[in-house]
């Protein structure tokens, strides 16, 4: 078994400005999933629920996107969060690292895919 590091960025769906959701979630996980494409990573993504507290001290629940990558540089993982941050119009993005044991398994049968 393998050990790598796992970063899984956190990306609100609200306007930073507005507090609201101004495109669908589908627009939203299109984007994420070119910036992925353009920067050339292999990705997890899950659509989640959480609330967050605002700059200003506001509080919003809103829908967020939790994005999981694994064998990435870190310096890439900043540019990619930085990317999320611009392209969604967010405050700021949470990005979390830690280290994960990996491996993977294939069809032991030899069957066709």
């Amino acid at each position: 078994m393998a050990s790598t590091q796992q970063f899984t960025i956190y990306v609100g769906l609200n306007d930073a400005d507005t507090h609201e959701q101004k495109f669908s979630t589908e627009k939203y996980m299109s984007v994420l999933k070119n910036v992925c494409y353009s920067y050339h990573v292999a990705f997890s993504v899950n659509l989640i629920n959480g609330g967050y507290f605002h700059e200003d001290g506001s509080y919003v629940e809103e829908r967020t996107l939790s994005l999981t990558l694994l064998n990435v540089d870190e310096s890439v993982i900043d540019e990619i969060a930085g990317d999320l941050c611009a392209f969604f119009k967010q405050e700021s993005v949470m990005v979390i690292r830690s280290e994960a044991q990996i491996k993977f398994i294939g069809d032991p049968l030899g069957g066709e895919r």
